[in-house]
């Protein structure tokens, strides 16, 4: 039996390592050729501290306290060269990818198909020849074609697939807009470099609000789909927030997980006044059936830097701390910027 380890290092990067039953996490990276920080590798130099954030591993009794004190396992600190994994995990690195003489991952793949599925919004699915693994909420750079320019965008579809999608932005002019409205072929070779960022799904311990602007739908609907997968036993409400009516999209996917997730709701509101929408304005003005529960709440918010801001701006005013806040800003034809505030 092996497990696959996520290891997140601080500058973005993830690459993931199959961990064999007995073996620890510092030998399954040493494995794949990533080096892990490491000194003594017996547990008593903790040059190899991280975290572990998900998943069931033992550290045994072999480290000194020196190198791992009781209050730093309390807060799920881990030695890599004793953290020995029993399901999958995921383990920050606090150190670049580069200082373990690794990197990206770059994977080739195909366009199977590419479905404008709005005026404003453009469905992509790609092929690979091996099963991605990503943590839903993460995202990948794609290679332009035709230029040495790269474009971020989140998954939409389930991890550990063959068959990816993502939802882009039309942006009239935009590099890959125009690419994949006026050339893009079925069957064109395609670069990802990834996956990367902070904003994946976290183990489900209480309810969870998921705020959506425009085309940040798409991280929320890889984590429903991982939700689907593994279960989910707790309220999850979505707020999807867009412009105007023509950038709400993928709403027949939206009811198919209200059948196939018990505990799952969602609601869209248009902020333009323009809009016959019956809910008009922005997220903040719609939270009416968002779970927060006092702060006994888990947020994920993906969308534009105003958005971000706003919703902020709102739980600040509301004196509510949410046990974990997670959020993303994108801006069209710019890479993702990957925050996170505890």
């Amino acid at each position: 039996m092996s497990y696959n380890i996520a290891l997140n290092f601080e500058d973005g990067v993830t690459r993931f390592v199959s961990c064999n039953e007995g073996e620890t996490v510092l030998d399954a990276a040493y494995r794949a050729q990533i080096n892990l920080p490491m000194d003594c590798s017996d547990g008593v130099c903790g040059t190899c501290k991280g975290a572990c954030r998900q998943g069931e591993f033992d550290l045994g009794e072999e480290y000194i306290e020196e190198a791992l004190s009781e209050e730093e396992v309390s807060q799920g600190m881990v030695l890599t060269c004793q953290m020995v994994p029993s399901s999958d995990c995921v383990v920050e690195v606090p150190v670049p990818s580069t200082m373990c003489k690794t990197g990206n991952a770059t994977v080739s793949g195909t366009v199977a198909e590419v479905n404008l599925i709005s005026p404003t919004s453009i469905e992509l699915k790609i092929s690979v020849a091996e099963e991605l693994a990503f943590l839903p909420g993460q995202y990948v750079n794609i290679q332009v074609p035709g230029s040495e320019q790269t474009r971020a965008y989140s998954f939409s579809s389930k991890p550990g697939s063959r068959d990816l999608s993502f939802l882009i932005r039309n942006v009239p002019g935009g590099l890959m807009s125009s690419w994949l409205v006026g050339e893009a072929r079925t069957g064109d070779k395609v670069t990802l470099t990834g996956p990367m960022g902070s904003f994946y799904l976290r183990p489900i311990e209480r309810p969870v609000l998921m705020l959506a602007g425009g085309t940040g739908l798409a991280p929320f609907l890889a984590k429903l789909e991982h939700m689907k997968a593994n279960g989910c036993d707790l309220p999850t409400h979505l707020v999807y927030g867009v412009s105007t009516e023509d950038d709400l999209v993928c709403l027949d996917i939206l009811d198919r997980f209200v059948e196939e997730l018990e505990h799952f709701s969602y609601v869209t509101c248009v902020s333009s006044k323009d809009s016959a929408h019956p809910r008009k304005g922005y997220v903040t003005h719609h939270m009416d059936q968002a779970p927060l529960n006092e702060g006994d709440v888990d947020v994920y918010l993906c969308g534009p830097p105003p958005m971000v801001d706003s919703v902020l701006a709102f739980f600040r005013e509301k004196g509510i701390t949410p046990n974990s806040f997670h959020y993303e800003k994108f801006t069209p034809s710019v890479s993702a910027a990957q925050e996170q505030v505890a």
